[in-house]
């Protein structure tokens, strides 16, 4: 069976998910390929967060972080079903790193790149407020600030946006094995295994967003292409009997990570970690050791708690290859292309789930001069997306 498509997308994750939508919303024709299932990985065991990267500012992330914001405001908007606003808590204890007044100038420089709409406002809790934040210690207890951000359930937007493709025509195989592809004079030849057996396509563009696989599938590009030094990074997340009822609690690790604490599906939702992982990504489990630095941290935080752990998962991101701690890298996504002028194959790197739909309008943009004229179907930034 050989076919024919503008685009094909390796990958039913966020990112592919996305650049599936945009190349389909510009009016091309689309084929996704994925093996397991949508949002099988790591879009599916993030921090269910859509916001934009406080902590990103220490670092001078400034565009990252306005993007960010821009992108929340936009789902806000196109997704009411599926990303809502949470308040999110900043207690500042006596031994916190960061002093009340660097996290207040901290939350204004968010609020200025946000354009200080109302979303972005914080303020300052009151003390006889603090008693009611859900069994939160007020011992050595200087200061709580609070804030607005977003959640979401990752896989059912994961699964939203590829809805929203396959609206605009694109088509998803599933499973879809992508086995290699072949560059030609006109774009790249594909094999895939379906159910049914072996089948191929000619596109003039490919998106290699595999995730934690992105290199696994350049090795298997004829000719081959530049695979980009990357690092996988294991996050691990633990779930907790008995919701926290007042939002998200922004705390800080013994060693000076951020660790949310988050309401979810009725239970807490604690993470996450950031461990160099090794090996086959399908095989990524949570280690004992994660999950302990996850209890301690949030006994620290909420010592009054009961602790019945209910449930444990853990996903890999993508960082470029560096010898500091992944915490302190930057997080710019990446795109890693087969040609400096006019490239067919784009490389999604890294990315974050609030940034897919600016991460997939980016991947098209390498791609267009490759592309065939086409005439735009839709704006993925007015599509509403429904649960």
């Amino acid at each position: 069976m050989t076919g024919h498509h503008d685009v094909i997308v390796i990958g039913a994750g966020i990112h592919g998910a996305g650049a599936a939508q945009a190349a389909a919303a510009a009016g091309y024709s689309v084929l996704v390929l994925e093996q397991t299932g949508i949002a099988s990985a790591t879009s599916c065991r993030s921090s269910k967060l859509i916001h934009g990267g406080l902590r990103y500012l220490e670092s001078g992330q400034y565009g990252l972080v306005r993007e960010s914001l821009r992108e929340r405001d936009i789902l806000l908007r196109i997704a009411p079903q599926l990303v809502r606003l949470v308040p999110f808590h900043i207690p500042v204890y006596r031994h916190t790193s960061r002093r009340p007044w660097q996290i207040r100038a901290g939350l204004s420089l968010y609020a200025a790149l946000g354009n200080f709409r109302r979303h972005t406002w914080f303020a300052s809790l009151p003390r006889a407020q603090w008693g009611g934040l859900d069994g939160l210690t007020t011992d050595k207890l200087q200061a709580v600030f609070r804030y607005q951000d977003a959640q979401t359930d990752d896989a059912a937007l994961t699964q939203a946006v590829m809805r929203s493709a396959q609206s605009l025509g694109a088509q998803l195989v599933l499973p879809g094995e992508f086995l290699n592809a072949q560059r030609t004079a006109s774009g790249y030849t594909v094999r895939y295994r379906t159910p049914r057996g072996e089948a191929e396509s000619h596109c003039a563009a490919l998106v290699n967003a595999a995730g934690p696989w992105i290199n696994s599938v350049l090795e298997r590009v004829i000719p081959r292409v530049p695979v980009p030094a990357i690092e996988l990074v294991q996050g691990t997340h633990i779930v907790l009997d008995g919701p926290v009822q007042r939002g998200v609690y922004y705390t800080e690790a013994e060693d000076r990570r951020a660790v949310f604490v988050l309401p979810w599906r009725g239970m807490t939702l604690v993470g996450t970690t950031e461990t160099r992982f090794h090996g086959d990504p399908a095989q990524v489990r949570p280690q004992p050791a994660e999950v302990e630095y996850l209890l301690q941290t949030f006994r620290r935080y909420f010592p009054e708690r009961e602790l019945r752990l209910r449930d444990q998962f853990a996903g890999l991101r993508v960082l470029p290859l560096a010898e500091c701690a992944a915490f302190h890298r930057l997080r710019e996504t990446l795109f890693p292309t087969d040609a400096p002028q006019q490239p067919r194959l784009v490389t999604i790197c890294g990315g974050k789930l609030t940034g897919y739909r600016a991460t997939a309008q980016k991947t098209l943009a390498l791609l267009r001069a490759a592309l065939p004229a086409r005439t735009a179907r839709a704006d993925t930034a007015t599509l509403e997306l429904t649960s």
